[in-house]
């Protein structure tokens, strides 16, 4: 008698009717594998990879995919819950039975002509009882071997599957990338995620944001649990004691420099246990643990170098056991390398850029996408939490929530209580990015930094953070920050990068109740004096304007965070609704 997961295989197959069924073991020899074919295969007429100078960086490999599949696709992003208030104005809804027939109808034969991969696998540490299982079935192999590098995938999962139902669904096919049949829809009350026409991280490895963050948030919204856009840290004093941290930020507002983050101070470490994704839990003992759902990084290597970031340069550079993939940068064919914006202060003088054209220095474009990625495993990194597979996770004792705004918002203020950060998490506004497809620079709200990614209403989210926080016993402290305030001549205020290790030491010092706070319209903000700044250059009037509230900027604020909660009438609760009218009267609304 066939196991669940074996009558999915089989429906499947019947469905894309590939040649060929591959299922996934997870091993070494099966990642040398899959690997040389990849280097032979063609889709759209390129090579699916190629492999990188090997001194340099060791089992890299260059992917360039098509130039209209480079980011995520949020306009074509779906949730397909039985009515639309359920999916709530924060996302797009389908019926779901609509759904399914116009998915089924685009993948009846799709896989024609190629292999179907099976991809068993295991979100989070497969010892702990926080993780769960999943199923993709794919015909692309750069995502078959993403998946391997960004989850635990093959006989474990296997195992933990077993004679259960209970596993996701993860239906994929590269189709034939036209955006006009680009579709990547969710269906969460089935643990189910079907994604046609993308190759593109965020829209086909169905893991990362489709599982962890949208199925994940609902299904953490049934069974009393967080699944967050979150980086997970561990900060280590001078005297051995590890603070834990999540941070919350849009793409590319630093998170995985914060994730990866060298002290200024001498005696301080970070030890990193994720850069992405928090799955948190309720602790027996009231507490809120952390672990990540992640085996790997899918960073954006635009901006990333030794200045900003050297030990995710030093995890690309430490390739072992999984290959390391690069995506839409451009290659340097001196040496064969990767090569983008920010890797080198000199650009060198022969590039292909990402879409395979000779580099003209002088265009004005960059030769790297500005969302070009790298795919590499967590286990390369040097500054590896030996927490990393806690089964429990980790203790949290700060969340840190921040976006990109160029003013406004105060480099940092601690929220007075639970509540009072729900509300300032709940009101966050960031400048777009390029990781999602659209106009860059834009303000959106992006609550918890989980606007695209919150699998259900997003009042109904708002008030499940509520209950979180009446569940356990001792709350972590809630911090919000800005590192990218600018002045009247539009250059940075803070330096950000490492600097930003002062603002982290001063939160553990409120953790620790070893210093004060004064009060302001918004929330508790650093006593003067209490951000060491010993070695930095920055002038007093920079910090009092860093670290203060223009009233009139706060009124414009209002007038945007009035008009988003308007749009999920009264599935705001109403404790947020009260805090917001308390900000308004502060302010002089």
């Amino acid at each position: 008698m066939s196991t669940p997961m074996e009558m999915f295989v089989k429906e499947m197959q019947k469905l894309f009717q590939p040649d060929e069924v591959y299922v996934m073991n997870g091993s070494q020899e099966e990642v040398e594998k899959i690997t040389e074919i990849a280097q032979k295969s063609e889709v759209d007429g390129r090579i699916v990879l190629k492999k990188l100078n090997g001194q340099e960086y060791p089992n890299s490999y260059y992917h360039r995919s098509n130039p209209n599949d480079v980011a995520r696709t949020e306009h074509l992003t779906f949730v397909c819950t039985p009515t639309k208030e359920q999916a709530g104005p924060n996302n797009n809804w389908v019926d779901p039975k609509e759904a399914k027939e116009k998915m089924d109808y685009l993948f009846k034969g799709a896989m024609k002509g190629r292999t179907m991969y099976v991809i068993p696998f295991v979100m989070g540490t497969p010892k702990s009882k926080y993780a769960k299982n999943g199923v993709q079935v794919t015909d692309s192999l750069y995502v078959a071997l993403s998946m391997r590098v960004m989850s635990r995938v093959g006989k474990q999962a296997i195992e933990r599957i077993g004679t259960s139902y209970d596993f996701f669904r993860g239906i994929h096919s590269i189709g034939d990338v036209n955006p006009n049949r680009r579709f990547i829809m969710h269906f969460p009350q089935d643990n189910l995620v079907m994604s046609f026409g993308s190759g593109y991280g965020g829209n086909a490895l169905l893991g990362k944001k489709c599982y962890s963050l949208r199925i994940g948030s609902y299904l953490g919204y049934q069974e009393g649990w967080l699944a967050e856009h979150m980086i997970i840290i561990g900060v280590e004093a001078p005297d051995g004691k590890i603070t834990y941290f999540l941070g919350a930020f849009p793409s590319a507002c630093g998170k995985t420099n914060l994730a990866m983050l060298d002290p200024v101070f001498k005696g301080y470490r970070v030890w990193t246990l994720g850069d992405d994704i928090a799955w948190i839990n309720v602790g027996e003992d009231g507490q809120l643990y952390a672990i990540n759902p992640e085996a790997g990084f899918f960073g954006v290597a635009a901006g990333t170098g030794f200045k900003t970031n050297p030990n995710m340069m030093k995890t690309l550079k430490n390739s072992k056991f999984f290959p390391t993939l690069f995506t839409n940068t451009a290659v340097d064919n001196s040496n064969n390398t990767p090569w983008w914006e920010g890797v080198s202060d000199e650009v060198p003088s022969d590039l292909t850029d990402w879409q395979g054209r000779k580099y003209d220095k002088n265009s004005g474009t960059p030769a790297a996408h500005p969302n070009s990625r790298f795919t590499v495993s967590i286990y390369n990194c040097p500054t590896l939490s030996p927490e990393i597979d806690n089964p429990k996770g980790v203790p949290i004792s700060g969340i840190i929530f921040g976006g990109r705004r160029k003013s406004t918002i105060p480099l940092v203020y601690e929220a007075k209580d639970w509540n009072s950060g729900v509300f300032a998490a709940s009101i966050i506004g960031s400048e777009t990015t390029a990781a999602a497809s659209g106009q860059v620079g834009t303000v959106r709200r992006d609550p918890m930094a989980m606007l695209p990614f919150c699998g259900y209403n997003m009042g109904e989210y708002f008030n499940h953070w509520l209950n979180i926080g009446e569940r356990a016993k001792k709350l972590p402290k809630i911090f919000m920050v800005n590192w990218f305030r600018k002045d009247e001549d539009g250059k940075f205020m803070w330096p950000g990068y490492r600097e930003n290790s002062r603002i982290i030491k001063w939160m553990i010092d409120r953790i620790e109740g070893k210093t004060g706070v004064k009060e302001s319209e918004i929330g508790l903000f650093p006593q003067e004096g209490a951000i060491d700044l010993s070695g930095l250059d920055i002038k007093k009037e920079t910090m009092d304007k860093l670290l203060s509230v223009d009233k009139e900027d706060w009124k414009k604020e209002v007038l945007m965070i009035e008009e988003f909660y308007a749009k999920f009438g009264d599935k705001i609760p109403k404790d947020l609704r009260d805090y917001l009218k308390e900000l308004k009267e502060k302010i002089g609304v």
